[in-house]
């Protein structure tokens, strides 16, 4: 994958998070993705360094979204 296409998948990435976010009315966990302070806007930053950032935010996501499913859902029918 090319660094241009890296830093728009990391751009993607981000936009899903932030409409997860909303739409789960939670918090997905940054603390990994935000001690590498690289952002999609950061363009001069290195394609490593977006590629850690992409695996690192998609883990936040992933991790919030089984956190959710892991809560019980009632078994009364509607």
């Amino acid at each position: 994958m090319k660094k241009q296409e890296l830093i728009h998948l990391h751009g993607l990435l981000a936009e899903v998070c932030n409409h997860y976010e909303q739409m789960a009315d939670c918090e997905v966990e940054h603390q990994k993705y935000s001690e590498l302070g690289v952002r999609p806007t950061s363009i001069h930053k290195s394609k490593t360094d977006h590629k850690a950032a992409v695996f690192a935010l998609a883990d936040g996501i992933t991790e919030g979204m089984e956190q959710e499913t892991e809560t019980a859902v009632s078994a009364t029918a509607d």
